[in-house]
């Protein structure tokens, strides 16, 4: 039987991480072109948003079957609560469908399901959804999908230098023991590794607040394609583009090897 493009992607993949290549440990994704799509077509918002769904089924499926041991999807941002009020209730109402649809799935396949950002802001029916999933799937041992719900990179940050602020205030800690380390323990992903590979859909170049301090040394692929029609082709193809890359954290290459041969 002819191979698929996607099972040859795979193939790929597999004889590269058996020749001793990484895969990421941390995938990060941000979910862009669901409006776009749905424009394209002559349709409301919320079908991009509604068929978005299918690519995030098949992006946790192949990530979980890799063994990738975090996913983060950039769900919700703080900013978008500024869009129509008739497109955000449209958004919230669909996270909860879809989280009560899929948890069972989820459970089955070894997820876990955590989340970051402020999710207190969000409306009391997704908020105790969200917490339910979180509660049922805290003792899987899988991939760990990491939705970020009413999420900002600059306020995260902002909530950091303040609880170690009062930390100091408090005599709790010392100005001289503020680090990288330490500054990171107060972070919302404070029990997740930095993500190594960042994915960003539907062309754009920028980073759109998401995770600043955490993305310092994270590798970044775009593509043009709207995450509607992102599936696990499209996955395999960045895990490609990734497994090709000397990640270096300024040394040069000949101490990385160095480094990589002890």
């Amino acid at each position: 039987m002819e191979m698929t493009r996607e099972s040859r992607k795979l193939t790929e993949i597999e004889k590269l991480v058996s020749g001793g290549a990484k895969l990421p440990q941390h995938v990060a994704i941000i979910m862009d072109g669901n409006g776009r799509w749905a424009k394209m077509r002559g349709l409301p918002r919320v079908a991009g948003h509604n068929e978005g769904i299918k690519s995030v089924r098949e992006v946790v499926e192949a990530a979980g079957n890799l063994r990738i041991k975090v996913l983060s999807l950039y769900t919700f941002s703080k900013e978008n609560w500024f869009r129509p009020k008739q497109e955000v209730s449209a958004l919230m109402k669909l996270l909860v469908s879809t989280l009560r649809k899929e948890i069972d799935e989820l459970i089955e396949k070894n997820v876990q399901l955590k989340a970051i950002g402020n999710i207190e802001d969000l409306p009391e029916s997704a908020y105790q959804e969200l917490l339910i999933g979180i509660e049922r799937t805290k003792h899987n041992t899988g991939l760990i999908l990491n939705l970020a719900l009413s999420y900002s990179g600059r306020q995260e940050i902002v909530d950091a230098v303040r609880e170690i602020a009062q930390k100091v205030k408090a005599g709790i800690l010392q100005p001289e023991e503020i680090g990288e380390r330490v500054f990171s323990a107060h972070l919302h992903t404070y029990d997740l590794p930095d993500p190594d590979f960042l994915i960003r859909t539907s062309g754009e170049s920028r980073l759109s607040n998401f995770m600043l301090w955490q993305i310092a040394y994270t590798e970044v692929y775009v593509t043009k394609t709207l995450w509607p029609d992102f599936r696990k082709e499209d996955f395999y193809e960045a895990l490609l583009n990734y497994l090709t890359r000397e990640r270096r954290f300024g040394r040069v290459s000949e101490q990385v090897v160095q480094n990589a041969t002890g």
